[in-house]
């Protein structure tokens, strides 16, 4: 039976949560006959992996240690997005003199509390889709404890034996806490903890300016933390193009996010005044006093306790064993998801899982390396990515054309007042073959989608342009961007011709 699991702050909320995706005095079924397939790990991909081969009827065990939802539900997507909303709608008050909306001094205030309690019912309202009983009825047998290899076709969870056919690894990643003197003593939030919060924290170090670390930075400046975001790299949000990046770290300047670059962190002590975090900044020694501090440096997988060696799995935490059709070392056992992708996004795991149905169920072939994957940074404005980088082009020697259209000339952003960005796209050089794009924009998560699809479709930028789009919209940006293309195939010869033909036409 599983004992009572209790998240902070123990209010109906996080109560109802655990009832959904840890209920206490679950009864963990008693196995009967070898498995179809035994997933580890009841995060996206553990979750779209147990639910899609048991509606094919496949015989199914899914096993979770801790929260079902993993990640994504519990510590993720779906609280942060929450307390961004909050942030974003203060936001939007304390400009609004700007669109003639006159608001008095000193009458607008952030509730923290109350921002924190609306995430968590909104998470508590969510759980339901994850929860172990709608599992249950989808034909799933759901054991809520450890689960580790005993050889390399048995896993053993609650003092159960479970035999099986194939076996998933989805047990997603976690928070990688650097080494750094003196923070252990320190103590420190990850995105494991800092939605427990209750209270605004009144100083706020984070190191790390990945996208986790720019979103919650963003969010809590504006609901009146002083921020400090810390980032060891040159640039912020680096996996990005800099004019990219460049508008975000703006904007987060203008939020009141104070950012230090090539910052490395040094020592962390407690002190009366609060924690004291050394840092060396090429060389230069200073120091901040902070009240809480985020780390947001990167995610390790969670391999720990799962005995991978009695089930002749393989693994190295840096290069993994997953091969791109999502097989390890052992052919009965796959992978999916965070621990196995450096994409680590719901969307990306619940692919991996699809290809995983197939590769372990029916002798498929699918490759992960094939999967079209777009992410988005949901900061204000957004950055989202599909395809190839510039510099990813040149290091595979394809030449490419690039096309940008800047918000400031679009309409419906003029009307807005969100002209701070832009959409990019890039085509293979002499065709419109799109190769990948990127959008800053305070909807680029869902503008990219039209992107993607004209890529997964092999729909050209001539096309793209030819869509009639609504006005006015920030989408008619991208189509814009096909006029560009389009005007680039009005060479001089072409329009000499046009030419020749409407004089004698005339």
């Amino acid at each position: 039976m599983t004992e009572s699991l209790q998240i902070d702050p123990p209010d109906k909320f996080n109560q109802q949560l655990v009832n959904q995706v840890h209920p206490p005095g679950w009864i963990n079924p008693q196995p009967q006959g070898r498995y179809n397939l035994v997933v580890i790990g009841a995060g996206t991909a553990g979750l779209v992996t147990a639910a899609g081969a048991a509606g094919l009827g496949a015989k199914v065990a899914l096993i979770e240690r801790h929260l079902m939802g993993g990640d994504c539900l519990n510590t993720g997507c779906v609280p942060s997005k929450a307390i961004i909303r909050s942030a974003r709608a203060m936001h939007a008050v304390m400009q609004s003199n700007e669109l003639g909306i006159q608001i008095a001094p000193g009458s607008v205030a952030v509730n923290f509390p109350q921002v924190m309690e609306r995430m968590r019912k909104l998470r508590a309202d969510i759980s339901t889709h994850d929860s172990a009983q709608r599992f249950k009825d989808l034909g799933v047998d759901v054991f809520i404890g450890d689960a580790s290899f005993l050889n390399r076709s048995t896993i053993q969870v609650d003092q159960r034996q479970l035999e099986f056919k194939k076996a998933v690894i989805a047990t997603g990643a976690r928070a990688a806490v650097p080494e750094i003197e003196g923070l252990e003593e320190t103590g420190f939030l990850t995105n494991e903890t800092i939605f427990s919060l209750t209270q605004l924290p009144p100083r706020l170090a984070i190191l790390g300016a990945g996208p986790i670390g720019c979103e919650l930075a963003q969010a809590f400046a504006r609901f009146g933390s002083e921020v400090t975001l810390i980032q060891s790299r040159p640039q912020i949000l680096p996996r990005e193009d800099r004019d990219a990046a460049q508008i975000i770290q703006r904007q987060l300047e203008q939020d009141g996010v104070k950012i230090l670059l090539n910052a490395a962190t040094t020592q962390v002590s407690r002190t009366a005044a609060g924690k004291k975090i050394q840092i060396d900044v090429r060389g230069k020694q200073s120091e901040i006093i902070v009240d809480e501090i985020l780390i947001s440096t990167g995610r390790g997988p969670n391999v720990q306790g799962l005995n991978l060696a009695q089930a002749g799995v393989k693994y190295d935490e840096r290069e993994g064993v997953f091969n791109d059709y999502l097989q390890t070392t052992n052919s009965a056992i796959y992978a999916a998801g965070d621990i196995c992708s450096r994409y680590q996004f719901t969307h990306t795991a619940d692919f991996q899982a699809r290809i995983v149905i197939g590769n372990a169920l029916f002798k498929g072939r699918s490759r992960s390396s094939n999967l079209l994957i777009p992410w988005c940074t949901y900061t204000e404005p957004e950055i989202a990515h599909v395809g190839l980088y510039e510099h990813e082009a040149a290091a595979k020697n394809i030449r490419i054309q690039t096309f940008i259209q800047e918000l400031k000339d679009v309409d419906r952003a003029i009307l807005d007042a969100e002209t701070n960005g832009f959409v990019k796209i890039h085509v293979k050089q002499g065709t419109d073959k799109i190769l990948g794009a990127t959008i800053v924009a305070s909807h680029a998560g869902d503008l990219i989608s039209e992107i993607s699809v004209a890529m997964q479709s092999g729909m050209g930028l001539k096309r793209l342009g030819s869509v009639i789009h609504p006005y006015p919209t920030q989408a008619d940006a991208i189509r814009k961007i096909g006029d560009q293309y389009n005007r680039t195939r009005l060479s001089p010869l072409v329009k000499s011709i046009f030419n020749k033909w409407l004089t004698w036409s005339r």
